[in-house]
């Protein structure tokens, strides 16, 4: 078997090379690798050829070689397992840039360790100064109970403290934070938003969802330069995970337009001085999609690296905040059932901006986690593709994450792709039967359900929410241990999907969820050349290992955009 297909590659570079002609030059070859091309007519390969940032053959590593002249650059990939680039169907980019550079807080165990970073890094911050991001997690504290800003109000007593949540829709201000916002006893609540109250009516600091923009509003815009050191330093850790395309998801409140301008700005300045690596699609709040739609903009306007066109909306908070919507109350929290956010507090305006965006040819996407938020976001997009008639909308549900059982086989029928992110399961499933019980989890993060009913999957990771590594999103979904290691065999086993079946959601399913499929996603003639190689053959290992498998090299528009150690080698063809 495997000697046919050796000789059906070679066929097809025979009848490539005379296509290519004397003066289409190979720059590179990568030969003598395990290559997963995701192209089901010719699944597996050992070699390579690129000319201008484009696969121009794909085969045997014998026939690749002989495209190759004295100027061609070879890198032999030593049997190594190749893959495609990975796209994150989901990343917040800036925000996890920013983040980089922050002060860290996801893996602090107490109440007493957060105090401690926290003063820590306010020691290493000029006066005045916002301290933001850090992503903070108190399920990993004991006890697991929200801070407050009497715990870090006398370590901070000169520099404003706006620091989130793990899952960005929970956020802690500090005393001076609120007195910068006029956050007081008096301030009223706000629609689709919780400020967090004690006993007396006072304000602890912790503010949900929409209430988050009582204090956003008063932090200071990043500078340019602030801009680009937040990208560039996103960049570098997505290329060092072997992620090459990025789809960001952009901000919430009512900066988020701006600041989203504010980002792709960054992006395009990066891309004039050619330090843009990384292929980034980025997303604009539905709400403000005539901003786009009066310029004529559609979905995918831009090149090879930068795209923008595309529209995002918000139907509820998220689990861990207690501010996602479900039909039944919370099993810890049976005063509330969550709701929907401010934007579908208003539904028919909601539906009025996707019938907009829609006509303007803006593809659009909409969180939802709750198991009433995603059923109303697919009724809203059924009856977009009724009363609007049939298109390739690529409609999108982001994080679907509790799901009704007659729901799951409705994604198939509306054409509705579930962009996922894996690691959550491992992350959330510590908890979260706490929060909704043992039988609405049945069907929480339920991928092969989703898979087995004919839906189309993307992969992400909610970067700055979760790790951006791949392999930390493959091993999720297809061991699905929790974080704590109390599922060894798997939180919900049935749930688990083949790593085969992962890949594909972190490449072509990502892929086409951007409209971009006829570029990358797949290593063959014609896409871009995106690929990474990796340290162990994931397909051949047992799931559990995968985890440990690291990037070797990842592959830009055949350029060598990261190498760890010496991995990889290269030479001028003799």
């Amino acid at each position: 078997m495997q000697k046919q297909l050796l000789l059906l590659c070679g066929a097809i570079l025979i009848s490539i090379s005379p296509i290519m002609g004397a003066q289409s030059r190979v720059d590179i070859i990568a030969v003598n690798g395990k290559i997963w091309t995701e192209n089901p007519s010719q699944p597996e390969a050992e070699a390579i050829a690129v000319r201008d940032h484009r696969i121009v053959a794909v085969g045997d590593s014998a026939a690749i070689r002989k495209l190759a002249d004295e100027g061609t650059r070879v890198i032999d990939l030593q049997s190594r397992r190749v893959v495609p680039g990975f796209n994150d169907a989901h990343v917040h980019f800036f925000w996890g840039g920013q983040g980089l550079a922050s002060v860290q807080l996801r893996d602090a165990t107490s109440e007493t360790e957060f105090r401690k970073r926290i003063a820590d890094f306010a020691r290493t911050q000029p006066r005045g100064e916002w301290i933001v991001v850090g992503n903070w997690d108190e399920e990993k504290w004991t006890p697991a109970r929200l801070p407050t800003h009497e715990l870090i109000d006398d370590v901070t007593p000169d520099n404003p403290v706006w620091v989130n949540r793990s899952d960005g829709h929970m956020m802690l201000a500090n005393a001076l934070a609120m007195k910068l916002a006029g956050i007081t006893k008096d301030t009223k609540d706000v629609p689709g938003g919780v400020i967090v109250r004690d006993k007396d009516g006072n304000p602890t600091g912790i503010f949900k969802d929409a209430a988050k923009d009582l204090v956003e509003r008063v932090i200071p815009p990043p500078s340019d330069q602030q801009v680009d050191s937040a990208i560039l330093a996103a960049q570098q850790y997505a290329l060092e995970n072997g992620v090459t395309s990025v789809q960001d998801m952009g901000f919430t409140g009512s900066k988020a337009t701006d600041m989203q301008a504010l980002v792709v700005r960054g992006y395009q300045r990066l891309f004039a001085q050619n330090k843009l690596k990384v292929r980034v699609s980025a997303r604009f709040p539905l709400s403000k999609y005539q901003r786009l739609a009066d310029l004529g903009v559609m979905t995918n306007f831009g090149n090879d690296h930068l795209v923008i066109g595309s529209v995002k909306a918000f139907a509820d908070g998220s689990l861990g905040s207690t501010t996602a919507w479900f039909f039944e109350p919370f099993t810890d929290a049976p005063e509330t059932s969550g709701g929907p956010s401010d934007e579908l507090r208003n539904p028919e305006q909601m539906y009025a901006n996707m019938v907009g965006a829609d006509r303007a040819g803006l593809h659009i996407a909409t969180h939802a986690i709750g198991d009433r938020a995603n059923k109303t976001i697919l009724d809203l997009y059924e009856r977009l593709e009724k009363e609007d008639g049939d298109a390739d909308r690529r409609l999108r549900i982001e994080h679907a994450q509790h799901l009704r059982p007659e729901d799951i086989p409705r994604f198939a029928r509306l054409h509705v792709i579930a962009s996922v992110q894996p690691y959550h399961c491992i992350d959330d499933g510590r908890w979260a039967e706490k929060r909704i019980g043992h039988q609405r989890a049945l069907t929480t993060y339920a991928f092969k359900s989703l898979l087995d009913a004919g839906t189309t999957l993307a992969f992400g990771s909610d970067w700055f929410v979760a790790p951006i590594d791949p392999m930390a999103g493959i091993y999720a979904a297809t061991t699905r241990r929790t974080l704590d290691g109390k599922n060894p065999d798997g939180w919900i086993p049935e749930q688990k999907i083949t790593v085969r079946q992962a890949v594909h959601a972190y490449t072509v399913g990502s892929a086409y969820a951007e409209s971009q499929e006829s570029e990358k996603g797949s290593i063959e003639r014609g896409k871009l050349a995106d690929f990474v190689v990796l340290s162990g053959d994931i397909f051949n290992l047992d799931p559990v290992k995968i985890e440990d498998v690291k990037v070797d090299v990842t592959m830009s528009g055949g350029e060598i955009v990261y190498e760890r150690g010496k991995a990889a080698t290269s030479k001028t063809a003799e």
